[in-house]
């Protein structure tokens, strides 16, 4: 099951979950308005029927049938990300292919249709989870890649056309099995840096970046033996204008918290309980309206979201858990409406 999350001083409203069937098997989820009419549309991955769905938003809260573009046969697509890969001001997809070791790229026509997919060789690399960012500051959006099997981290440049150049691929280490990326500036030099979150490893990785738009020197922080971290998010948690780190961290049902000491380095890691309850997906944002960052995850089979409320001085409020029904959730999409 898939919802939709409001922002209302945490006073969550309910959305419909009829619109999403189960039995297509969501893995993700990503929002935008797809056809322009300032009601919030979404896209989810079906990874056992290989497509994408995309869901027209009607009044904010309710959703239309779903329309549905094939993957290809095979491809297992786990992750979907949204943004403009043509600098048309026209919303695309992205969609990690994690059967047929690609990158799916649907270019938005504007209306809420999408051209049929072009795709991007991966080579072996089962790529598991894709974010968007510009990682050479040419003001043009770029793929990041995380790769289950051949424990790699991916780029592909984007040419501002839809295009993009084959992937530039860092090792994350033996057995990782990176799960999550972000990005960020760790050490501010006014560069994109990579954080990796590494299941195998119990360990988040950064590489941080250069003026070439390559990376050179890394640092690994320990998440704690069988955490399995399988998400990371990044926020200013103690509003010192440093990026901190958060993680999901899946095997020990916790979160862990990383404040930036503002050189690269970072102070150990604090934890705290999701009560017994897998800690799946990590996000960010301000839930409650009060100018502080706050957290929200994922808890993979045990039916529910979690909120941990923050109090703008890199510490959180003791878990707040609300119900998502009967099924596990995996993911979750933000989206202020």
């Amino acid at each position: 099951m898939c919802c939709l999350v409001q922002k209302c001083g945490l006073k969550l409203k309910e959305t419909p979950r009829k619109p999403i069937d189960y039995k297509y098997g969501p893995r993700s989820i990503a929002v935008g308005d797809f056809n322009n009419d300032s009601w919030p549309d979404m896209v989810v991955a079906n990874h056992i029927v290989n497509d994408i769905a995309i869901y027209f938003g009607q009044n904010g809260t309710s959703f239309s049938a779903p329309i549905q573009y094939p993957t290809g046969n095979g491809s297992t697509p786990y992750i979907v990300a949204v943004g403009d890969f043509t600098n048309d001001s026209i919303l695309d997809i992205a969609v990690a292919n994690f059967g047929t070791n690609s990158i799916g790229v649907f270019l938005g026509t504007g209306n809420g249709s999408f051209e049929k997919h072009v795709e991007l060789s991966m080579g072996s690399s089962r790529p598991i989870f894709i974010c968007l960012s510009d990682m050479n500051n040419d003001t043009i959006l770029d793929i990041i890649t995380a790769n289950y099997g051949t424990q790699t981290i991916s780029i592909l440049l984007g040419y501002g056309n839809g295009n993009f150049s084959s992937p530039t691929s860092y090792l994350a280490g033996y057995d990782s099995f990176p799960s999550s990326v972000a990005t960020g500036d760790f050490n501010n030099d006014n560069y994109l840096d990579l954080i990796i979150s590494n299941s195998g490893t119990d360990n988040v990785q950064i590489l941080f970046g250069n003026q070439s738009g390559t990376f050179t020197n890394r640092l690994t922080i320990s998440t704690s033996i069988g955490s399995r971290p399988n998400s990371i998010t990044v926020g200013d948690f103690n509003q010192d204008d440093y990026q901190d780190i958060a993680v999901a961290n899946y095997g020990s049902n916790k979160i862990g918290i990383f404040l930036n000491n503002g050189n690269g380095t970072f102070a150990k890691q604090f934890t705290y309980s999701t009560n017994a309850s897998s800690a799946y997906s990590i996000g960010v944002g301000d839930f409650n309206q009060d100018n502080r960052l706050d957290l929200i995850v994922t808890n993979n089979g045990t039916g529910n979201i979690a909120f941990f409320l923050g109090y703008g001085n890199g510490s959180f409020a003791q878990v707040r858990m609300y119900s998502t029904g009967a099924f596990s959730s995996i993911a979750f999409a933000l989206y202020d409406v």
